[in-house]
């Protein structure tokens, strides 16, 4: 059963959150019981250590007579070497009975007890994981179907988009023939250009990257995307400096966020402006000269935008691609000055 980074992380929390609370349960359960089988223990020894005062045949334990004002009779006393125990003896007014057990026998008692009971922890313990995780997994089961029936609605609206944006794009290319060049039709096919990116990044999106990789050459993708845009950006000069790399990733997630970068690097630049990507130390590096960015820390976040164009929602989606695939993103940007966005290719590098 494949799991979504989401689904992985709710199951992953339903599990803990339940093993560890019920683990701490059982782990004071079983710690007052311990401390309840050490009195028992003790209880034991001295009903023992009693009955061999009056019989005096007792294997267990050793004997000895002391003065009888010394110790309090009928108390176990624990010291550093010994437990012992002080009785009367009948007809004396001197000394008293004295029983004791060498701390090392006594220690032997409290380990056996103390593996018995550490046994059974590991048992409960175990106990405990698996129902955890029974729990976990039914917790998980409503997450699951949410997520499926919404990945499913979004799937068929991005179906029926096709028709209409068809539509629109053979109207726009009419009406181009028909008036010429017209910076309002321009604007509409831009927008429409706005919304098939949008439509292509949700479609990679909603699909499995984790487990579908393949491995691919770093170089020959980034040509042929270039390629791409460099034909909609005559007046944008990319220059590429990467070596022979292999990435081992799904590829087409790769391609959005490279395309995604790519784009707003030439979007978003200055006339004549450069774009140059790079490759050093395992960082992909995509660096522009263009208008730059007033708030970095908020170019990720869902429909934050700085300019008129576009919707907000590439880089929001770009960052979730790259969360999915395992790559760490990156930024730092200047006004006036220019972008650097920096992939790190740790995790699928070859």
């Amino acid at each position: 059963m494949f799991l979504k980074k989401v689904e992985k992380e709710s199951l992953l929390k339903s599990f803990f959150l339940f093993f560890l609370s019920q683990t701490l349960l059982v782990g004071a359960l079983f710690f007052l019981n311990y401390q309840k089988e050490l009195q028992t223990l003790d209880e034991n020894i001295f009903s023992k250590m009693r009955l061999c005062s009056f019989s005096l045949k007792c294997s267990e334990f050793q004997l000895d007579f002391v003065p009888k004002k010394e110790y309090e009779l009928y108390k176990l006393y624990k010291g550093d070497d010994i437990l012992s125990a002080y009785f009367s003896i009948p007809n004396s007014r001197k000394n008293s009975l004295k029983v004791y057990l060498p701390k090392k026998k006594y220690m032997q008692k409290i380990n056996a007890l103390q593996k018995t009971l550490f046994m059974n922890l590991l048992i409960v313990i175990l106990v405990i994981a698996i129902l955890s995780a029974l729990f976990a997994l039914y917790a998980l089961s409503p997450l699951r179907k949410a997520l499926h029936v919404t990945e499913e609605f979004i799937k068929d609206i991005l179906h029926d988009f096709n028709t209409p944006l068809a539509t629109l794009r053979l109207n726009i290319s009419m009406l181009k023939t028909e008036t010429g060049k017209n910076k309002k039709i321009d604007r509409i096919e831009s927008s429409v250009q706005n919304i098939l990116n949008l439509q292509s990044n949700l479609r990679v999106y909603l699909h499995s990257h984790a487990a579908q990789k393949e491995l691919f050459d770093l170089e020959k993708l980034l040509q042929e995307r270039v390629s791409l845009i460099d034909s909609n950006y005559k007046a944008i000069h990319f220059e590429t400096e990467v070596p022979n790399t292999s990435l081992h990733v799904n590829k087409d997630a790769f391609t959005r966020i490279i395309d995604n970068l790519l784009s707003n690097a030439a979007k978003y630049n200055k006339k004549e402006g450069k774009v140059l990507i790079k490759v050093s130390d395992d960082l992909l590096i995509i660096e522009d000269t263009g208008k730059g960015i007033k708030n970095p820390k908020r170019v990720f976040e869902r429909f934050y935008k700085e300019q008129e164009r576009g919707i907000g929602i590439g880089l929001h989606i770009v960052q979730k691609l790259c969360e999915e695939i395992g790559i760490d993103i990156s930024l730092q940007s200047e006004v006036n000055k220019g972008t650097t966005f920096s992939l790190n290719l740790k995790n699928i590098i070859v």
